[in-house]
């Protein structure tokens, strides 16, 4: 999720528990906190361009990480925001505890794939259930905690939590219902998925990308779940097939190592761009739901040496067309 997202989670979570004399640190505490857990994207090489997508989301969203970065949190917040408060350094270290635990958590929620459990497993953990961004998720939480700490009204802070537990339980039902409809779509069209997941589309839970794979393909439609079903029919696209699409690629090679990293990010929803042959995109994600225009890629040469890393891309089309397209199927015409 956005930093103001796991920052107003984090610190709803420590209001929620604190005593009304802590008030302000324990909030600053859970805020802070709550948006450490993302100082990961700043593991980076300019000579390995997929090295940041390795790092993000892994040991510092690990559950078991989580009291490791409390104390981390702890060491440098103690003496800004609590010391001079009245806090003990047990009671800073309980805070950022709590606040930092509510960020991989809430990450996990998303689409983009969580490691959890690491090191026990590398497993991306994702339940599709909310947006990275989703401002009726996180404006709700900001008022309600900026009045309770004008009004010192803790049980303001418990009503916020409680918002961050019900949207996500409303946008599992949302998925549930959109994969149903996924399922359906594939039995019409006399197709038998080897796997189908619902996703929601950028900052609501109303709009949804359903990809579904059979043998070769993946196939994206978009539906809408309100009180009535609107099916977008989408595109299908071929899945990645190295042997055939890149024959010339050396097994041992650089490049082929980084698909296979670039593979476990994106869970192995990987194709072929159509129109760019060494092109590899991400299909669980771009900006109209029912298309397979990639919002990353990575970019492959057939002249490269043997230790050439390949090149990453992110591809973002906010035109007014794109925007109008999206809107208009936000609104179900």
């Amino acid at each position: 999720m956005d930093p103001l997202s796991q920052g107003v989670l984090g610190a709803s979570l420590t209001l929620s528990v604190c005593k009304k004399p802590h008030l302000v640190s324990a909030g600053m505490l859970g805020l802070l906190a709550s948006m450490a857990p993302d100082l990961d994207t700043l593991i980076r090489s300019s000579q390995d361009p997929l090295l940041f997508l390795e790092f993000h989301r892994q040991f510092t969203h690990s559950l078991l990480f989580v009291p490791i970065g409390g104390l981390i949190c702890a060491l440098v917040l103690h003496l800004l925001f609590a010391k001079n408060r009245g806090l003990t350094f047990t009671q800073s270290w309980f805070y950022c505890t709590l606040g930092y635990g509510t960020h991989p958590l809430l990450d996990a929620c998303t689409t983009y794939g969580t490691q959890l459990l690491w090191p026990l497993t590398d497993e991306r953990y994702a339940w599709n259930v909310i947006s990275i961004i989703d401002p009726v998720f996180t404006l709700p939480i900001v008022i309600l905690l900026v009045y309770a700490i004008r009004k010192h009204n803790l049980w303001l802070a418990r009503i916020a939590l409680a918002w961050a537990v019900i949207y996500p339980s409303v946008g599992m039902i949302q998925r549930d219902r959109a994969e149903a409809v996924g399922w359906q779509l594939a039995k019409e069209r006399q197709h038998t998925p080897l796997q189908l997941e619902a996703k929601p589309s950028f900052a609501n839970i109303l709009l949804w990308k359903v990809i579904y794979v059979t043998q070769d393909t993946y196939h994206v439609d978009a539906v809408r779940v309100g009180s009535a079903i609107k099916i977008y029919p989408g595109e299908s696209i071929e899945k990645l097939d190295i042997n055939k699409d890149f024959p010339w690629l050396g097994s041992d090679s650089q490049q082929a190592k980084d698909i296979e990293r670039f593979a476990h990010f994106s869970n192995g929803y990987l194709a072929q761009d159509p129109n760019n042959k060494l092109r590899i995109i991400d299909v669980r994600y771009s900006v109209i739901p029912n298309q397979t225009k990639a919002l990353w890629s990575i970019t492959l040469s057939p002249l490269a040496n043997s230790e050439s890393h390949v090149e990453y891309s992110t591809h973002r089309d906010t035109s007014p067309a794109t925007r109008q397209i999206f809107f208009t199927m936000l609104q179900g015409d």
